[in-house]
């Protein structure tokens, strides 16, 4: 499964960006927000550790063809909003294609993880980069089982997932 990224694409408010790690200071107030992190067991307590982490992986991807997390920017302005992409992921033994999503708290409740999750879908399947893509959502995490919907996605089944119970939502290509 070749692994993509949307780096230079748009959607109506969002410009995708490669993360860079001067992108990290800026990204670290989602870490620093423990709503944000309150579904998913086994990250680090430490909010800078926590977000040292998720960039060595962002990295760790692009490096390894692996898909990746892109920056989201509002156009016209150098703010970031959030991190969204299409992620290679092994689910149960099986390599999918996920897309994932997380925003800066300030911009929550705002459209933006749907509108970036949507622009992803809309890429993936256009460019026929798989025949279904999946969002992992933890089982309690009702605000990304919301978006996951929205974008036309269904729940397909609950497994866990680095010891964590999860919902496995997918859509599939026309």
């Amino acid at each position: 499964m070749p692994a993509h990224i949307l780096f230079n694409e748009k959607s109506e408010r969002l410009l995708f960006k490669e993360v860079q790690p001067s992108d990290f200071e800026n990204w670290l107030p989602f870490h620093e927000e423990p709503l944000s992190s309150q579904f998913w067991s086994g990250l680090p307590k430490d909010p800078k550790e926590a977000c040292q982490q998720q960039f060595d992986r962002i990295f760790e991807r692009y490096n390894n063809n692996l898909g990746g997390m892109n920056a989201l920017y509002i156009k016209g302005t150098n703010t970031l909003v959030g991190l969204c992409g299409l992620l290679v992921q092994e689910v149960d033994g099986k390599k999918e294609l996920e897309i994932g999503y997380s925003i800066l708290p300030k911009y929550w409740r705002q459209g933006f993880a749907f509108e970036a999750a949507q622009k992803c879908k809309q890429v993936a399947f256009t460019k026929e980069w798989a025949t279904s893509l999946i969002s992992i959502i933890q089982v309690d995490n009702i605000p990304s089982q919301k978006t996951a919907l929205k974008n036309g996605m269904f729940l397909d089944f609950t497994t866990t997932y680095h010891n964590n119970t999860v919902h496995i939502f997918r859509i599939n290509a026309l």
